[in-house]
C-alpha cells in the first residue's frame, strides 16, 4: 500500500458546491473536445480550476471534484465517481447518507485526481492510478488484481472528511477513538513503526515512511473494507499489514473499531461499493 504521508495533501485552493454537477464549468482548460461519457449519472467536464490545470477534465460528485490527466480513460474515471457516489450514498437514494461529513469534505476542498504515468503524482490532492483502478475486479468475483479505487477515495473521505467532522473520535492525532483503537490494534502506542510489532498485534503496518497519523488513515481503511467484505479473498495479499480480512473477525477481534464503525450515528457505509452507482 502506499502512504497516505506521501499522498493525501487535500489543501486546494477552488471548491465546488451543490449535488452530482451534470454541467460544464465556467472556465474551459482548452479547446479540446472532452468525451461526457456515457454514465446516467455524472458527466465528464473540461476544466480550468487552479491548482489542476495539469488535467484536462474532471467529474464531480456531490461537490467534489476528481480531476484525471488526458491519458486517463473515461471509463476508469467514471468508475471512481461512482465508487466516490456509493461510499457517500450507500443506499443510493441521491442523498449523501451524512449531511456533516459532506460538508466538511466541501469545507476543506476535498478532491481526488487520476493519473497514468507515475511522473504525474505532483498535484496537491489523493492521488489514483489509472492502471490500479480496476473495475472488473467487482466483476470477477472480487478475484484478480484489487481494484484500489476502494481504498484512495476511501482515504479522501476519512483523512479530510471523518476526521474533522469529528476529531475527538476519529482525528488521526494520538487520544481519538479512532487512534486509541489502533494502539490496540498494533499492540501499543508507537509514534513510528516499530521493529518488530508485538505478538499480539494484528495491524502491522510497517512502511517507515507512514507516520502516526497516516497509520490511522490506513488502520481505519482496513476496519471498513474487511467489514465490508473487500478482504475476505485477499488474507494472502495483505497479512503482512493486516489480519482481521472479515467482518467477522473485526467483531469477536478489534471490538474497539468495529463498534465505531458500525455506530448508526457516523452513517458508514455497510454495503462495499462496486462501481454501478444507481441513483
Amino acid at each position: 500500500m502506499k502512504s497516505p504521508t506521501k499522498k493525501i495533501l487535500l489543501f486546494i485552493t477552488f471548491i465546488f458546491f451543490g449535488y452530482i454537477s451534470c454541467g460544464e464549468s465556467d472556465n474551459v482548460k482548452n479547446s479540446e473536445p472532452i468525451n461526457p461519457g456515457n454514465d446516467p449519472n455524472f458527466i465528464i467536464v473540461a476544466h480550468a480550476d487552479p491548482g489542476f490545470t495539469a488535467t484536462n477534465r474532471k467529474v464531480e460528485v456531490f461537490g467534489i471534484s476528481i480531476y484525471a490527466y488526458s491519458d486517463v480513460e473515461d471509463s476508469k474515471l467514471l468508475h471512481a465517481a461512482n465508487i466516490m457516489a456509493q461510499y457517500l450514498d450507500n443506499d443510493e437514494d441521491g442523498v449523501v447518507d451524512n449531511t456533516p461529513l459532506l460538508s466538511t469534505l466541501r469545507a476543506y476542498k476535498a478532491a481526488l485526481f487520476m493519473w497514468k504515468k507515475e511522473s504525474q503524482i505532483q498535484l496537491n490532492a489523493q492521488d489514483l492510478g489509472a492502471d490500479e483502478t480496476i473495475p472488473e475486479w467487482h466483476k470477477n468475483g472480487h478475484t484478480g488484481q484489487f481494484d484500489a479505487s476502494l481504498e484512495e477515495i476511501w482515504h479522501v473521505i476519512t483523512h479530510i472528511g471523518y476526521a474533522n467532522a469529528y476529531p475527538l473520535t476519529f482525528g488521526e492525532k494520538a487520544g481519538t477513538s479512532l487512534t486509541n483503537a489502533m494502539d490496540i490494534a498494533r499492540g501499543g502506542y508507537f509514534p513510528s513503526v516499530p521493529n518488530p510489532y508485538p505478538s499480539v498485534a494484528w495491524y502491522t503496518y510497517d512502511d517507515q515512511t507512514c507516520d502516526y497519523g497516516c497509520m490511522a488513515t490506513e488502520y481505519i481503511y482496513w476496519g471498513m473494507t474487511s467489514i465490508l467484505g473487500a478482504q475476505k479473498k485477499r488474507l494472502n495479499e495483505i497479512s503482512q499489514e493486516w489480519d482481521l480480512n472479515t467482518k467477522s473477525l473485526v467483531q469477536s477481534t478489534d471490538t474497539a473499531i468495529y463498534s465505531l464503525l458500525t455506530d448508526p450515528l457516523y452513517n458508514f457505509p455497510t454495503v462495499l461499493p462496486d462501481g454501478t452507482y444507481k441513483r
